[in-house]
C-alpha cells in the first residue's frame, strides 16, 4: 500500500468545548477519529484542567531547577526503587546520542503494592521524592493537583477514543484497574540552550503507553512530529492546550488503528531554555495486551488500510508487548533508561539486559 492522502502536514487542533451539546460532539468524535488514525498526535483546547493550576505550575518550574544542586541530588532517581526523582543533565542517550535536558520525574499519589513474592514490576509503582519545601513552597500541592487533574482528563479522553473507534464509551476501561491500584507519571524536563549545532534535546522515540498529556510550558518551538512519510512537521507551542499523543501499547491492542508517531524535541536557540511536562497515562501493570482482543466495526478497520502504510522511522520501538505483561515491559523500559538506578535496586534484571554492563551512559527509550 502507499501512502495515503490522509498524510498529514500539520497538527489538528481540538475543541473540547464541543462535547458540551449532541452536534458539537459528534464534530469531535469524528475529528478525533481523524487525528487518531491518520496523525496521532493533537492539540486539545478548551480542556478541563483549571487554568489557575496550570498557570501555578509553570510559576514553579523555573525555581525547580535553581534549586541547589546538592537540594536536586537529595532526590536523586537512584534512590528510588520506583525510579522517580531527579536526574543530572545529560545521563540519557537516544540512538547513540545524548540527550541534553534536566529533569525530574514524579508520580499521581500511590501506596506500593509490592509484597515478597510478588512480581518485581510491582515495585515500580510508589511514592515520588519531593523537594524540601521550605526551598520551594507549595510546589508539591501545585504539582499533586496538577496531576490529579490531568489523570481524570485522562480517562474522560480515553472513553472519547473508544467511542470513536465504535468500542462504545467503556470499550478500553478494563485495561486500567481502580483508581488506588493505578499510577500515572509526570515529568518536569529542562531542555538547555545549545550554542553549536541543532541540539537533541530527545531523540527519535516513541511512548509506550496509551496516552500521553504535554504541557508545553515556555514558548520555545523543538518538539516534532513524524509524518506518514517520514517528513519532520513542528509542533509549536499554543497556549491553553494540550498535546496529546498515543503510545505504543494504544497502537498494539487497537491493531494499528491507533497511530503512536515518532518524535522528538530539538534543543532551543536564543538565550533562554526551554521547560515541558509531560504526563503518561499508565494502564494495569498485569494486563497481557496479547490476550486482549478488540473488535472493531469494518468501517473503522478500513480507515486504517486507506491510511497506507507508515515510512520506516529512526525511532526506538517497544517489541515486548506481544510476550510481557504491561508492568514488565514497562519496567524493562525503566531499567533501560536507567540503568544506575536499575542496578542498585533491580540486579537481576540489570544483568538479564546488560550483561556485559553499560558504558555509564543510558540508551533512553
Amino acid at each position: 500500500m502507499s501512502i495515503s492522502a490522509n498524510n498529514f502536514s500539520s497538527i489538528p487542533i481540538l475543541d473540547y468545548s464541543l462535547l458540551a451539546n449532541e452536534t458539537g460532539r459528534d464534530a469531535f468524535i469524528s475529528q478525533l477519529r481523524h487525528a487518531l488514525v491518520n496523525v496521532g498526535f493533537l492539540y486539545l483546547k478548551n480542556h478541563p484542567v483549571p487554568q489557575d493550576v496550570v498557570d501555578k505550575l509553570i510559576g514553579h518550574i523555573p525555581k525547580l531547577f535553581d534549586l541547589p544542586q546538592e537540594a536536586k541530588d537529595k532526590i536523586k532517581m537512584a534512590n528510588s526503587e520506583h525510579f522517580l526523582g531527579y536526574s543530572r543533565l545529560g545521563t540519557e542517550l537516544t540512538k547513540g546520542q545524548v540527550d541534553q535536558r534536566e529533569q525530574f520525574d514524579f508520580g499521581t499519589k500511590h501506596k506500593c503494592r509490592w509484597q515478597k513474592g510478588d512480581p518485581d514490576y510491582y515495585r515500580l509503582w510508589g511514592s515520588s521524592q519531593w523537594p524540601d519545601e521550605a526551598l520551594i513552597p507549595g510546589f508539591r500541592e501545585t504539582l499533586e493537583k496538577y496531576l490529579e487533574e490531568v489523570a481524570d482528563l485522562s480517562y474522560k479522553f480515553s472513553s472519547l477514543i473508544a467511542e470513536a473507534f465504535g468500542l462504545g464509551p467503556n470499550g478500553l476501561a478494563h485495561f486500567y484497574d481502580t483508581l488506588e491500584l493505578m499510577q500515572h507519571r509526570g515529568k518536569i524536563v529542562k531542555y538547555p540552550v545549545v550554542v553549536e549545532g541543532d541540539g537533541q534535546g530527545v531523540g527519535p522515540h516513541y511512548d509506550a503507553g496509551f496516552l500521553t498529556f504535554l504541557l508545553q510550558a515556555s514558548p520555545h518551538e523543538g518538539l516534532q512530529v513524524q509524518n506518514l512519510s517520514g517528513a519532520w512537521i513542528d509542533a509549536p507551542p499554543i497556549p491553553g492546550t494540550f498535546v496529546i499523543n498515543l503510545g505504543k501499547a494504544l497502537e498494539f491492542v487497537t491493531l494499528g488503528i491507533a497511530r503512536a508517531t515518532s518524535h522528538r524535541v530539538l534543543s532551543p536557540k536564543g538565550n533562554a531554555p526551554r521547560y515541558s511536562v509531560p504526563f503518561f497515562q499508565n494502564i494495569s501493570l498485569n494486563i497481557r495486551l496479547t490476550n486482549e482482543v478488540l473488535e472493531f466495526p469494518p468501517e473503522i478497520l478500513k480507515l486504517r488500510d486507506e491510511r497506507g502504510m507508515v515510512a520506516a522511522t529512526d525511532s526506538v520501538n517497544f517489541s515486548e508487548f506481544d510476550k510481557e505483561p504491561s508492568g514488565r515491559v514497562n519496567l524493562m523500559g525503566r531499567v533501560k533508561s536507567h540503568p544506575e538506578t536499575a542496578e542498585i535496586h533491580y540486579p537481576e534484571l540489570f544483568k538479564e539486559i546488560f550483561p556485559h554492563g553499560y558504558s555509564g551512559k543510558a540508551s533512553a527509550y
